[in-house]
């Protein structure tokens, strides 16, 4: 086994990834076998948004706040954004931290030329979630995340955590809506709280240990991409999901991966069979 791959048993029917691992299959990824990181992260934010509209329909969950942060998770978001505005939700973001790669810039302009509005920060934190947000996706830090979030991440993770007291009911998904038309806010059933997508990790978490600095982030999905990281086995939401299928043959027996099949034309792997 590569170092820093794990298998939690040898049953299981799935595998997991450290950081150092997660690393190097991203250089090979982007070196001897040619892909290109805006591939990778139109695929991932394809795969985002495939289980976000899996499970939250635009009847019961129209308004999707994407947070971005300033590296490739920010971008995955950012494309999940696009896509979920095309399959009909109304999408804002909060992207306090902008890059000048080209890369994002583009991504700034694909979604701004769908009029998605970019909010400030102070925006986002001046209000309860529940008035801006029916979903809220966590797209912050991903697996390349150490140390402790620091200013303005802090302010956008302490929200999701608090989410209006966390106390609330929320619902756990809901039927697709028959005709696929985009809703009226004033059509969504109660919800007392968002719910919180996290990308790939968790935003602060240890990518192996978990929540080990106790911030208290507990989000209702989490879409791991390509391989789920140690930190999934920590998970305790409702829905996990696998997304990224792009992975070769030599990447699987490099780093002895064990991946579920894809359901035909899926994007998107339900894994809560495998936890």
């Amino acid at each position: 086994m590569s170092a820093g791959a794990i298998n939690p048993a040898d049953t299981a029917e799935i595998s997991f990834l450290g950081q150092k691992a997660a690393q190097e299959l991203d250089e090979d990824l982007m070196g001897p076998l040619g892909f290109s990181v805006d591939q990778l992260m139109e695929l991932a934010g394809l795969s985002v948004a495939s289980a976000i509209a899996a499970e939250y329909s635009i009847t019961s969950f129209p308004r999707v706040l994407v947070l971005a942060g300033p590296g490739n998770n920010g971008g995955d978001g950012l494309v999940a954004a696009r896509h979920l505005y095309h399959f009909g939700y109304i999408v804002s973001c909060c992207y306090p931290k902008r890059t000048d790669k080209q890369l994002y810039k583009k991504l700034v302009t694909q979604c701004s030329s769908l009029d998605i509005p970019f909010l400030e920060i102070d925006e986002v934190l001046a209000q309860p979630l529940s008035s801006q947000a029916d979903v809220v996706i966590d797209s912050l830090f991903g697996f390349s995340f150490k140390g402790t979030p620091r200013p303005p991440f802090d302010g956008l993770i302490k929200a999701m955590v608090e989410n209006d007291g966390g106390s609330g009911t929320v619902a756990t998904s809901s039927a697709a809506p028959s005709d696929g038309s985009r809703n009226r806010a004033s059509d969504v059933a109660t919800v007392r709280r968002p719910v919180i997508v996290a990308v790939d990790v968790p935003s602060g978490w240890d990518v192996e240990q978990g929540d080990v600095s106790h911030s208290g982030l507990s989000p209702d999905m989490l879409v791991s991409l390509t391989s789920p990281k140690f930190c999934a086995r920590y998970f305790e939401g409702v829905h996990h999901y696998l997304g990224g299928r792009f992975v070769p043959p030599q990447i699987v027996e490099k780093y002895n991966l064990k991946l579920p099949e894809y359901p035909g034309v899926s994007q998107k792997m339900k894994e809560d069979v495998y936890f």
